[in-house]
């Protein structure tokens, strides 16, 4: 008992990591469906991030502009949200589910996109 009395903020840690980390494979593993549906595929870091490298599919939206750019996001299509570690696409998707979109998705870092 006393070994989680002393590190019980890195087991937390390390599940929320590993939540991370599975939540972003089992979208990477329906990805092939995503993109026969069409996708929209979201990185939500800077402008600055997203110009020193990015996936291919992926348009920039960051993450202070995306509640003011709803609009450009259809609501009939899966949206996928990516970020330079999972935290701000986080905030993304929970914005969207906010607003009423049904599918959305936190692929976590955009370099999931490449595999």
């Amino acid at each position: 008992m006393d070994f989680f009395k002393h590190y019980w903020p890195l087991i937390l840690l390390i599940l929320i990591f590993s939540l991370r980390w599975w939540n972003s494979r089992k979208i990477i593993s329906i990805l092939p469906d995503l993109r026969k549906k069409k996708a929209m595929f979201i990185d939500v870091r800077s402008i600055t991030e997203f110009q020193e490298a990015s996936a291919p599919e992926t348009i920039n939206i960051p993450l202070q502009e995306l509640k003011n750019r709803l609009s450009e996001m259809p609501r009939k299509i899966p949206i996928v949200f990516c970020c330079a570690s999972g935290t701000r696409s986080s905030l993304a998707k929970k914005m969207l589910k906010k607003n009423g979109y049904k599918e959305v998705y936190n692929i976590g870092t955009w370099t999931n996109f490449l595999r």
